[in-house]
């Protein structure tokens, strides 16, 4: 059976994600594609918060699937949790470090980054290295944002939001609303512009 065969794709699919995690490290570069196809949604879903609020996208998306490939190598099954968990939380903290160098003033475009969804502290302790002080101050933070940008957001960009922040494509969400892609850009691209508004006025505290 050849590797790249459709019908050795269709298989894996079938597999788990930590069979598909222990197949990638022996070197199975299908199970590797596999899995992270699988998994770009996560990716998205958890790096976009800080798009919207001053990153540059590919970035934090190269840094994110930096953190997959983290949990694709050191991912231990012996351990207390799931690949999923265990690799939500190897993104979340690429993408926390990124943050806190960002706040060094070595990555400026993201200084005024903040998440936007509280599930960014939702990571399980045995695997998050995060300082509690800062997780505190950031998650009010990140909750005050939120609740003060969707008061500026039309019930349409509220929606749009939603859905982007869940890691849908915007010819997904498209779908989803009856719209087209060019769309659901611009409301992305409306929503940026409010919430950058927001942080720059000083509306919203970043102390």
């Amino acid at each position: 059976m050849l590797h790249g065969s459709g019908d050795y794709y269709a298989y894996l699919e079938t597999l788990s994600d930590e069979a598909l995690c222990q197949l990638s490290r022996e070197e199975n570069r299908a199970a590797e594609e596999v899995l992270v196809a699988r998994y770009h949604r996560l990716v998205r879903s958890c790096a976009r918060p800080y798009f919207l609020a001053g990153g540059d996208s590919e970035d934090l998306l190269q840094e994110g699937m930096f953190g997959l490939i983290k949990a694709m190598r050191e991912y231990d099954m012996h351990r207390d949790a799931s690949f999923h968990t265990f690799a939500e939380t190897c993104v979340r903290n690429r993408l926390y470090s990124v943050l806190k160098s960002a706040a060094a003033g070595k990555h400026t475009p993201l200084n005024q980054s903040v998440p936007l969804n509280s599930s960014f502290f939702d990571a399980t302790p045995s695997f998050a290295q995060l300082d509690p002080e800062v997780m505190l101050i950031d998650r009010e933070k990140a909750a005050n944002l939120l609740e003060s940008a969707c008061r500026h957001l039309s019930e349409f960009e509220v929606k749009i939001l939603g859905f982007y922040l869940d890691g849908l494509a915007y010819r997904e969400i498209a779908e989803m609303v009856g719209k087209s892609p060019k769309s659901v850009d611009n409301a992305v691209q409306r929503i940026r512009r409010k919430i950058a508004r927001q942080l720059s006025s000083g509306e919203i505290s970043n102390r």
